[in-house]
């Protein structure tokens, strides 16, 4: 297939995948399975699961390896970028209009109301992950332990010790579980033959390692390029992100959201909410403002590093995924670190999301009003955001 029918197909899909990497998985199902033909159910849902048992972005990972199975190499990293485009495109609109009228009180009350609106998106996701991965004692356990830890000390390194114990408890005590159960139930193990034939692909595994311990490094020994220096928050973002695309919140807050603020760090996650296409677009807006000598390729680098990670451990492991989602020790390590997700994506809703947003006991109302809507009646997300635009709007002229 050419390189050109595939961006065809993934750009199409860029502008309208509203609704994040469950409705995005579904909107590539329909389009490239059901009505392509690229794949089967079966072969589809094995793509799906190997999504899920990989750091970085569920969906995009997805779509990148469809692009790779049509067209290789050069049709994944064409499928990535015309997937990711539209998004790009309007976060970075939506970064030039925030830097052009960031003193406005217009603005402002809009960010105001943005920021509730994270409050309560973040409280669903929250929920929906508790109710996906804390099914068992130990995993409610796992979870309760690192939301403590993090609101005991917060830091990077204090994320990857709450992803380490996950792993580690789950690998003692979650060997047993039935990860990806449902997923399991569409396709065979493996053959002997097939066995032999998959092998995992050593040089982007060593390419996604030099550049997780390498970047700190370069950046370390030349200070010269340190007007680079974003991209390896970005990169380690992009390498611990587990759960879904809203564990990508704490992580990035922890490295950057010091540097740009609260304000503009929930402001874009909150527009990250609002346009079609991937969530991880969030580091757009970020790098935006992140490099004010140059902010389009401030957006454009932070937006390739951290995606970067997720896309070299696909090409890792895609030819030999099914051998390692069969092993009971890889799926008790990954049950215990979703579980402990759970509880770090719980600590960032209450530091910085919460304690930012929430000053008077109005906000508290609306915020809970917005978790009651959008968990009973799951309006579209568009309008939830411009709901919650206008009320910032319109407390602003008060």
């Amino acid at each position: 297939m050419s390189l050109l029918s595939i961006f065809r197909h993934f750009f199409t899909l860029g502008w309208v995948s509203f609704g994040g990497p469950a409705a995005h998985i579904g909107y590539f199902k329909t389009t490239f399975v059901d009505r392509l033909k690229w794949l089967s159910n079966e072969e589809y849902a094995q793509l799906v699961a190997l999504s899920q048992m990989l750091p970085g972005p569920g969906s995009s990972q997805v779509g990148f390896a469809l692009g790779y199975r049509q067209g290789g190499l050069g049709g994944a990293i064409t499928a990535f970028i015309a997937f990711t485009l539209p998004s790009v495109i309007l976060m970075l609109i939506a970064a030039s209009v925030s830097a052009q009228f960031v003193e406005q009180a217009w603005l402002q009350g809009i960010i105001a109301g943005l920021k509730l609106l994270a409050v309560v998106v973040v409280a669903d996701a929250i929920w929906g992950m508790a109710k996906q991965f804390c099914q068992r004692a130990i995993t409610i356990v796992i979870a309760l332990l690192s939301t403590i830890i993090m609101l005991v000390m917060s830091g990077l390194l204090s994320q990857l010790l709450v992803l380490a114990l996950g792993a580690i408890l789950g690998l003692l005590f979650l060997q047993q579980s039935n990860l990806m159960q449902k997923t399991q139930t569409h396709f065979n193990a493996p053959t002997a033959k097939a066995r032999k034939r998959q092998v995992i692909s050593w040089p982007p595994l060593v390419l996604f390692a030099l550049l997780i311990l390498g970047l700190p490094m370069a950046f370390a020994y030349w200070p010269q390029l340190n007007t680079l220096a974003i991209s390896q928050h970005f990169y380690q973002a992009g390498s611990l992100v587990f759960g879904g695309g809203h564990v990508v919140l704490p992580l990035l807050e922890q490295s950057v959201g010091a540097t740009l603020g609260q304000d503009t760090f929930l402001t874009g996650y909150a527009l990250a909410q609002a346009v079609p296409g991937p969530m991880f677009t969030l580091a757009t807006y970020l790098g935006y403002f992140l490099m004010p000598s140059a902010p389009i390729l401030g957006a454009l680098l932070a937006t390739l590093m951290v995606f970067l990670p997720g896309f070299l451990l696909v090409l890792t492991v895609i030819n030999q995924w099914q051998n390692l989602a069969a092993k009971p020790a890889l799926r008790g390590v990954l049950m215990g670190i979703n579980a402990a997700v759970v509880g770090l994506l719980a600590s960032a809703f209450y530091q910085p999301i919460a304690t930012s947003a929430i000053h008077h006991w109005s906000d508290a109302i609306f915020a809970l009003l917005g978790f009651v809507l959008l968990y009973r009646f799951r309006p579209p997300i568009g309008l939830m955001v411009a709901g919650f635009a206008l009320l910032g709007f319109l407390c602003s002229g008060l």
